[in-house]
């Protein structure tokens, strides 16, 4: 296995020993930090491939130091928690964590996860890498000649070698799920996907059984796109998932502040609407 370093954030030190025995046994070079302040200048000396954070820390909470890591790394976050309550995973997704698993933690199943993580490529490099290795067969939204790139009308262009998503020519910024989520529904354009058969395609693992998941990112992802445009791409089959459909250039109309306050909420409502 290559160096890879992971960043076990706990103040508890019999969960932190833990946490660093399964993760050395997964074959990590693992650093540990027992507070929010030390985890953030560990991360920033020596970049995390992995970081696994409890939510209540001392000095600094577990969301600012997702948050913070977040900034500068895209690195896999993975919150290790004994509160329950669905708010806390809610912000920790949407602050940037990958994963929640919820103490006490089977070290077996945390390992799973992990792995599933590392199964999907995490920067435009090893996305290129893996597609020289196998030739890609371009879906039928996509033009043979032009197989990394998706159109989806009203200006949304994704392009898949780069993991880039632009709106008008403007580049939106997306978590690495966020991007998983829009690709795959993009490549599936104008069918329902169902939220059990993305959480296996995204997260690569039945055990990420927190349908969930879907939801929020969604959620998140709509929003980031109205801050570029007032069209609606994705839409909620209520009970089901959710289905992408391809925009009429007609339908384009320009953003702002206003849209931005007043879209929000509504994507939120109907991004969690199952």
């Amino acid at each position: 296995m290559q160096d890879l370093h992971a960043l076990v954030v706990e103040d508890d030190p019999d969960i932190s020993s833990a946490l660093v025995e399964t993760l050395e046994g997964a074959g990590f070079r693992v650093s540990s930090a027992p507070d929010g302040r030390a985890a953030v200048d560990i991360a920033a000396a020596d970049p995390p491939d992995l970081v696994t954070l409890d939510l209540t820390l001392p000095h600094m909470d577990g969301i600012e130091v997702c948050r913070r890591i977040r900034e500068a790394s895209d690195c896999y976050i993975v919150i290790v928690s004994a509160r329950s309550d669905e708010v806390d995973k809610l912000i920790g997704l949407e602050v940037g964590a990958d994963d929640f698993v919820l103490k006490p933690f089977s070290p077996r199943e945390l390992r799973a996860r992990v792995a599933a993580l590392f199964r999907r490529p995490r920067t435009a490099s090893a996305v290129e890498e893996a597609q020289a290795q196998a030739p890609r067969v371009p879906a039928p939204s996509q033009p043979a000649d032009e197989a990394t790139t998706i159109a989806c009308g009203a200006g949304l262009v994704i392009n898949s070698a780069r993991r880039e998503v632009q709106v008008d020519g403007t580049i939106v910024e997306l978590t690495r799920i966020e991007y998983d989520v829009l690709e795959y529904l993009a490549t599936h354009l104008s069918r329902v996907c169902t939220r059990e058969e993305m959480v296996l395609a995204i997260w690569s693992s039945a055990l990420t059984h927190d349908h969930h998941l879907v939801d929020v990112h969604v959620a998140n992802l709509r929003g980031k796109l109205r801050r570029h445009s007032d069209a609606t791409w994705i839409h909620t089959i209520r009970g089901i998932g959710y289905r992408m459909d391809r925009e009429g250039e007609g339908r384009r109309t320009g953003g702002g502040p206003y849209l931005v306050a007043r879209f929000d909420s509504e994507d939120w409502a109907r991004g969690l609407d199952f």
